[in-house]
């Protein structure tokens, strides 16, 4: 290159030129590409440094030039090693300059900085300056520049160990839950570096190497070296330790007695699921996968669980830094674990994140209080002589909260299989709040206050079950209160922890009565909400016409059904024109009510209120008769799912009719 030729570069660190070795231009870049091979002076020295080919330098960005210095960057490191280039490291592990860098041996590096470009604008080298973010790495906690310095360390081959880990998770030895999780471990397996496994810190396994003073003889064992073996002077060991993921890589084995043969690791390696977060996919499970592999010869583990983090309620990340963490034992000591367990266990996805709030845990508290209280009229209804064995006939409702029962305890168990967590909890919480306490215990008061003894054992008895069946299914997400529950129903020498997870009993399933008093409940709810709506007391009983499919079952649960509803009389009829007093009319899918409320029916209310009923159904008819007339959905869809459609379309236009006709009654 002439004299009076030069290469413009732009550099975000003026101090770190000093210790460059070369100029790299992309060899497939026109205007560039003709200085490779020609050698330019680096100023401020007295050194000449090559113009090099790499495709590491980005055509179109900055000048199209860039100044390689292996000593100080990581990704130039790697230029250097392809194109042979020499190390000349200018700032020294006191964040000093050193003698490299000449004149400013002794500067901090910033003074350096500021001293360089002011030298270089005095020689007319500076062609602009200009406000540029770098995107050199920073210390997360004092956010000063992170140094890179070129130094001796130890490493781990990875290439051998990669591909068995990599050909375990793609043959599905293990399997990440969620799926797309397996990307992240593929992504890293496949560009794999070789690992720095060595530490400058305190604290650790130390490095099992060992140094000769004298003839400078390296040992790498598993057992102490004093002595070295070919000159036979002292030998000192490595004050470096172990990378602390090293060491955790090998906790799935060394902490059950490896390299001996125990038990406990002929019983517990390999195990079925770990659990942990995505964050540490790459430093933690791909290290355990292949150094179980490697010492073990199998994989510590079939499954590998991620959940989200917690985040707060602004879905930042909690970190000291921002000083936005919980501390756990404080909730605990408000809302106790069981609460806090539950909340972090509702709401949730495998993979997902999750965000912090104490009403979460107040409603997870709430829910732990209803099941302890209604656990304490459980056993507080318990006679000494009563007999806890199912009995041998079940009434209708008997058969409704076993077979609701029963399908929770195989939605659950299915939910819990796939690792639905989220799913599970929501399942469990809608049935003991609702069907167990909400209806079941409110409905079997009467018979346990009857004062006939056989009807008290077999309604506590059921109860005992149901009670029994829900603690079991409740205890991997509120273990303690499950716990004293069952000790205080059975005694302390009985753990729950220790009993058989529920099964699903097809006997116990009946869908008959289940759908009768599925029906009744929405009667019941209708007629509840309707009081609501007219501000009618709890305290006033009502009369009700009603128009049943199934009058025979009405006229069986009279006495339930006019309790539940708050009703004084219950009168069945066969069509509404039997009807000659004002009402308020209510549409379900077994029955049409009708309750007479004289002087406290508001018609512009009720007018308004049909009105909007009216449209919601409508909505629902044309939102069904759309996806009826998708061809697609008709050709795709599974014959039962059509077939659920069509119901639901029928269902809808005979309540819509009906409604109608309760509309006409005010006009």
């Amino acid at each position: 290159m002439g004299e009076d030729d030069a290469v413009v570069i732009a550099t975000t660190r003026p101090e770190t030129m000093l210790g460059d070795t070369a100029v790299a231009v992309n060899p497939r870049d026109e205007k560039m590409s003709k200085y490779i091979g020609k050698t330019v002076r680096l100023p401020l020295t007295d050194r000449v440094i090559p113009v090099i080919g790499d495709e590491y330098c980005e055509i179109g960005f900055g000048t199209g030039a860039v100044k390689i210095t292996p000593a100080h960057d990581p990704n130039d490191f790697e230029v250097g090693l392809r194109h042979d280039l020499p190390v000349i490291q200018c700032i020294g592990e006191d964040g000093l300059m050193n003698e490299n860098a000449g004149k400013y041996k002794g500067m901090d590096r910033l003074t350096a900085r500021r001293e360089i470009v002011k030298d270089l604008t005095e020689l007319g080298l500076i062609v602009k300056i200009e406000p540029y973010a770098h995107n050199v790495g920073t210390c997360y906690r004092c956010h000063e520049t992170v140094e890179a310095l070129v130094s001796k360390q130890w490493f781990v081959k990875m290439q051998p160990l990669a591909e068995p880990a990599i050909k375990a998770v793609k043959s599905k030895k293990t399997e990440f839950v969620p799926k797309r999780f397996e990307k992240i471990y593929l992504h890293w397996m496949e560009n794999i570096k070789d690992w720095c496994i060595s530490r400058q810190l305190w604290w650790g396994h130390r490095i099992p190497a060992y140094y000769c003073d004298d003839c400078g003889e390296t040992v790498v064992s598993k057992t102490e070296v004093q002595t070295c073996p070919k000159c036979g002077g002292h030998m000192r060991r490595d004050e470096d330790v172990l990378d602390t993921w090293f060491s955790s890589a090998l906790w799935p084995f060394s902490t059950l007695g490896y390299p001996k043969k125990t038990k406990e690791l002929e019983y517990f390696y390999p195990t079925n699921v770990l659990v942990t977060a995505y964050d540490i996919i790459f430093f933690w499970v791909a290290r355990m996968i292949f150094s179980g592999i490697e010492f073990m010869g199998d994989v510590p583990f079939s499954d590998v669980l991620i959940h989200g983090i917690v985040r707060d309620e602004k879905g930042r990340k909690m970190s000291k830094s921002l000083g936005n963490g919980i501390d756990p034992l404080e909730l605990i000591d408000k809302y106790g674990a069981d609460a806090l367990r539950f909340s972090l266990a509702t709401g949730i996805a495998p993979g997902s994140d999750t965000r912090f709030s104490e009403t979460k845990i107040e409603s997870a508290r709430n829910f732990v209080n209803k099941l302890w209280n209604a656990s304490r009229f459980v056993i507080m209804n318990i006679k000494e002589d009563d007999d806890l064995t199912l009995p041998q006939r079940f009434s209708g409702t008997d058969k409704w909260i076993l077979t609701r029962l029963n399908d929770v305890i195989r939605e659950v168990t299915l939910n819990l299989n796939k690792y639905e967590i989220g799913l599970a909890s929501a399942t469990l919480y809608d049935f003991v709040w609702s069907d167990f306490c909400d209806w079941y215990i409110e409905i079997s008061k009467p018979t346990l206050y009857s004062g006939d003894k056989k009807q008290h054992r077999s309604a506590i008895a059921m109860l005992v079950y149901v009670l029994d069946e829900i603690l079991k299914l409740l205890h991997p997400f509120v273990p303690f209160i499950t716990e004293e529950i069952y000790s205080i129903l059975h005694g302390e020498d009985e753990i729950l922890m220790k009993k058989s997870w529920p099964s699903f009993n097809k006997h116990r399933v009946f869908r008959k009565e289940e759908k009768a008093f599925e029906g009744l409940k929405e009667i019941v709810t209708a007629i509840r909400n309707l009081r609501n709506e007219m501000n009618v007391l709890p305290s006033k009983r009502l009369s009700a016409y009603i128009v049943a499919k199934d009058e025979k079952y009405i006229l069986s649960v009279a006495p339930l059904f006019e309790k539940l509803a708050g009703i004084s009389e219950l009168k069945l009829i066969s069509d509404k024109s039997q009807i000659t007093e004002k009402v308020s009319s209510l549409i379900t899918s077994d029955a049409e009510v009708f309750i007479p409320l004289g002087e406290l029916v508001d018609e512009q209310k009720e007018r308004e209120r049909v009105t909007a009923e009216i449209a919601q159904v409508q909505a629902v008819i044309k939102k069904t008769e759309g996806l009826l007339s998708n061809a697609g959905f008709l050709s795709k869809a599974p014959k039962q799912l059509v077939e659920n459609e069509q119901k639901k379309l029928a269902d809808a236009k005979d309540k819509l009719s009906r409604l109608e006709d309760k509309l006409k009654l005010f006009q």
